[in-house]
């Protein structure tokens, strides 16, 4: 193909960085090298996008710290010690991810008892080391470790082996984020951290010290956009804790002041994941506070949609489900049922087979009941509709997941169901009938009649 001399430049390339037909000196290099290429491998392989459930993530995991093991074995002594205390850091990480992943299992306490004891050890060798970032974490991460001793049958023996006997959560945090404070990076990093454990006032309280220390968006757009995450998953909780009688009507201040975070990071650092959250935060401005089926503010609507054609510009936009769920939920409320069921219909293509996230399915399942409801003396299309998406959902979701879903339009919309069901037995159409009425009204085992035995006399 005309291509021997490339080829013969990658030959020399990787006879080098693998020592070969060189002295001494290479060779270390080259042990070093591939020592580090271990490393970066094992860094990366865990943020695979298709891992999406626990026994692959886990599996994955496992194989990371395989990685790093290696890793350090070629690097031997080649290594220093303070990239070695970077590499223990990011396996007590992966450790403690293993943990919570284990914790869900039955009868798991053995085999958690294994992953936390040698999380909380590498913890400790991270805890020396001179980064201040591996520092600061390390010290989080003890706390979080310390957190879960409790749900252990006896404390794990590793916390008074590392010297944690008298420590206590708190104070953990309380050193990482001292150790932090001077230092806009690392103070995020620990506020991402503590939002992600559900600590969001004490994240919040860090954003505010990290702003404190770099107040420039163009710099500090991080922590703009972390609080005003925050502020955003903190009014979608008291928005479900409402819907279930549990609590007031969440507090609007909170998406006001996700805006204004999310302006200040747009002016500066405009990208597809901001475009979407401000999308998200102008939803809710526009709807109810507890029926999200009632416009209250056009123009919030229309400013999400905006947004979401923004972020449609960007690279892999169009690949993301939970847009094109939000644009169709934005443009039912505007009475566009029929770009509301094209949106809907487009993020069930785009989910994985398998999934179980029924969103889509279900706000498009909606969205032709209410166009059949429409369709007057011809609501032909609506149901040629209904019965060809019932059967692709069939394809890509699991059977339970799609009859959850048809159980759940049914009593939420009785009356629409009722009336498709009468036109469908009308026109013969019986399939998509007899789906509902299995899914509604599940088949019951039948008991058999017993057997009377008979006795002959002679």
């Amino acid at each position: 193909m005309g291509m021997e001399l490339d080829a013969g430049e990658c030959v020399d390339k990787v006879s080098y960085l693998m020592g070969i037909d060189a002295g001494e000196a290479s060779q270390e290099e080259a042990k070093i090298l591939a020592a580090r290429c271990l490393a970066e491998q094992a860094y990366v392989y865990p943020y695979d996008v298709e891992l999406d459930n626990d026994n692959d993530l886990r599996e994955r995991l496992t194989s990371a710290l395989t990685f790093y093991n290696r890793a350090l074995h070629y690097g031997e002594h080649l290594i220093s010690t303070e990239e070695k205390r970077s590499w223990y850091f990011k396996m007590a990480t992966i450790y403690v991810r293993l943990d919570n992943i284990i914790k869900t299992k039955e009868d798991s306490e053995y085999s958690r008892l294994f992953h936390y004891d040698k999380g909380l050890k590498l913890l400790k060798g991270a805890l020396e080391s001179e980064t201040k970032q591996h520092n600061a974490l390390a010290w989080c991460y003890v706390g979080i470790m310390l957190e879960r001793k409790d749900e252990f049958s006896s404390i794990p023996m590793s916390i008074h082996d590392c010297g944690f006997s008298a420590s206590d959560p708190l104070s953990c945090y309380g050193t990482a984020i001292n150790l932090a404070s001077d230092d806009a990076f690392v103070l995020n990093l620990l506020a991402q951290l503590f939002s992600l454990t559900g600590k969001h006032e004490m994240a919040t309280g860090i954003c505010n010290m990290a702003l404190s220390v770099l107040p420039d968006p163009e710099l500090n757009w991080q922590a703009y956009c972390t609080r005003a995450k925050i502020n955003m998953m903190l009014y979608a909780k008291d928005l479900d804790k409402a819907k279930r009688g549990e609590g007031g009507i969440p507090d609007r201040q909170k998406l006001t002041d996700a805006r204004k975070d999310l302006d200040k990071v747009l002016s500066v650092r405009p990208c597809l994941r901001t475009h979407l959250e401000m999308a998200q935060v102008y939803y809710y401005m526009g709807v109810d506070a507890l029926q999200e089926s009632l416009l209250v503010d056009e123009s919030s609507v229309n400013s999400a949609l905006v947004s979401l054609s923004h972020a449609l510009q960007f690279e892999l936009g169009d690949s993301l489900p939970d847009l094109h769920v939000l644009r169709g939920r934005c443009l039912l409320l505007k009475g566009e049922e029929l770009n509301a069921a094209d949106c809907f219909k487009q993020a069930v293509e785009l989910e994985r087979p398998g999934s179980t996230d029924t969103t889509a399915l279900h706000c498009l399942l909606q969205t032709l009941l209410v166009l059949f409801m429409q369709g007057g003396s011809d609501p032909t299309l609506a149901i040629t509709q209904l019965e060809l998406w019932v059967s692709r959902a069939d394809q890509r979701f699991p059977q339970e997941t799609v009859n959850s879903v048809l159980k759940c339009l049914y009593r939420t919309h009785t009356e629409e169901v009722t009336e498709v069901s009468k036109t469908l037995i009308r026109t013969g159409r019986l399939v998509l009938v007899k789906r509902l009425l299995e899914t509604v009204v599940p088949k019951r085992l039948t008991r058999k009649k017993p057997l009377v035995k008979s006795y002959s006399l002679i």
